[in-house]
């Protein structure tokens, strides 16, 4: 393990690269005329995805960061969801064709809060207006807290078959000092009810550098989330940035771990992970060997985009919501965060439409060098420079980055080739950070690389 380089670069504030360029880069210049022309654009031999933004939850977690709000009652809901189906419906009407769509992923916020009854009217929204592709994936975020048998069976009923479910840690004092108090019974529950409705496919979702946590209790929440057997796990380090996000003021940053801490943690998971015989992809995801994402891993098909790595190769993404991203091959669009706003421009017939950004062809160039860096470890600088017309001796924008990491052992170049040190794969943020054209111009606030 390379603690020493944790101390070195775990101060690093960076993109997560789920994107390139990264939404702080998106601009009001990108307007809803954009995005309607956009629409238009695409063919209906393009395969596309849907995302589903729900920004609801019946608690607030206060390490959250996430655009949502709490609510106890269902009409809020109900109004929303409303909102969402006419997004829908102006979409397709926009393409003036059932586009076909490969994957639908419901975030939040907690999707889960709808009733049952909403929830299948959404769904029927989405079929009767794209194409739903007979093998699709339809995933769905999931709070095991509040999730109950009809809405497992709901969910089952309208053909979800991958569920994420928040886990965070299973320690008390930790889930204490976060406010989010979840049993490990409350968990067990919940994946039972939707392994007997037929949502086959689970994933958990845990996190380190939390306030309180430790090693040992990482490795706790982990053994016991093992019992389950879930086909995939998400491990996210803890971004606290709560100039941002102003609830995260509520925990005490005397009580974080520091970035030798938060390494320990995430490579004891990982070992922890590996040991009970889970794929490690990419930077922070774990799967088994006969889940789509180790496949899509060892045949180099692997992409990443804003819920982290996929299979999903689709041209664009439909992002349904307030503060949904969308994607088409022009650039990003995305939608106004706050709710009302939202609701006020879909339920005028407009789009929600308030900022984005237009893909110049630098762009697609280094977007596609820091997927593959984020995705495989390794780039093939040559190649992809050819591909885009473009000279590889000029891919690095920040030569003494690279030159650094080299120098620690982070990076090794053969040629045009790059590698990511097996060892230093925590780290491969920081080298993506070399090849991003924008990041020097950036006043965002990013988390932590490590």
């Amino acid at each position: 393990m390379r603690s020493d380089l944790a101390k070195s670069y775990g101060q690093d504030r960076l993109p997560r690269y789920t994107s390139y360029p990264t939404a702080p880069h998106f601009s009001s210049s990108v307007r809803e005329t954009d995005y309607r022309t956009w629409l238009k654009s695409l063919r209906v031999q393009q395969r596309a995805s849907i995302y589903l933004h729900v920004p609801f939850c019946r608690s607030l977690c206060w390490h959250c960061g996430c655009h949502t709000s709490v609510t106890k009652r269902n009409d809020p809901i109900a109004i929303y969801a409303a909102g969402l189906r006419t997004e829908a419906y102006l979409v397709a009407e926009t393409i003036g064709q059932r586009l076909s769509m490969s994957h639908i992923h419901f975030g939040g916020g907690t999707p889960t809060v709808m009733t049952p009854e909403t929830f299948a009217d959404l769904v029927g929204t989405l079929r009767y207006s794209f194409l739903v592709r007979p093998n699709a994936e339809l995933a769905v975020e999931i709070d095991p807290r509040t999730l109950t048998e009809p809405m497992a069976e709901a969910l089952g009923y309208c053909g979800v078959n991958r569920a994420s479910l928040g886990i965070q840690s299973f320690d008390p004092a930790v889930q204490r000092a976060i406010n989010r108090l979840q049993s490990f019974e409350q968990t067990v529950t919940s994946v039972e009810q939707l392994r007997r409705a037929g949502v086959g496919r689970i994933n958990f979702d845990l996190i380190y550098g939390l306030p309180l946590q430790t090693v040992g209790s990482c490795l706790d929440t982990v053994a016991k989330c093992l019992q389950l057997r879930p086909d995939r796990f998400s491990v996210f380090g803890y971004a606290h940035i709560p100039s941002f996000k102003k609830h995260q003021r509520k925990i005490d940053e005397a009580s974080l771990p520091n970035s030798i801490e938060r390494y320990l943690q995430s490579e004891k998971i990982a070992e922890a992970l590996i040991d009970a015989g889970y794929v490690r992809i990419g930077l922070d995801h774990f799967a088994l060997p006969d889940d789509a994402l180790a496949f899509a891993s060892q045949e180099g098909t692997l992409r990443r985009n804003f819920q982290g790595y996929t299979d999903d190769s689709a041209d664009a993404l439909v992002g349904l919501g307030a503060s949904a991203i969308g994607r088409t091959p022009q650039g990003f669009v995305q939608n106004a965060a706050a709710t009302k706003d939202y609701l006020a421009r879909i339920t005028d017939d407009r789009f929600a439409t308030v900022k984005g950004y237009s893909l110049t062809e630098e762009d697609r160039f280094r977007a596609e060098i820091i997927e593959r860096l984020m995705c495989d470890m390794a780039v093939d600088l040559a190649d992809i420079s050819r591909r885009h017309g473009r000279d590889p001796t000029l891919a690095i924008v920040d030569r003494p980055r690279i030159d650094g990491l080299i120098a620690d052992g982070v990076v090794t170049m053969d040629g045009d080739r790059l590698y990511v040190s097996s060892d230093a794969q925590f780290l491969v943020r920081s080298v993506a950070a070399a090849f991003d054209a924008h990041l020097a111009r950036s006043e965002a606030t990013h988390s932590r690389a490590v």
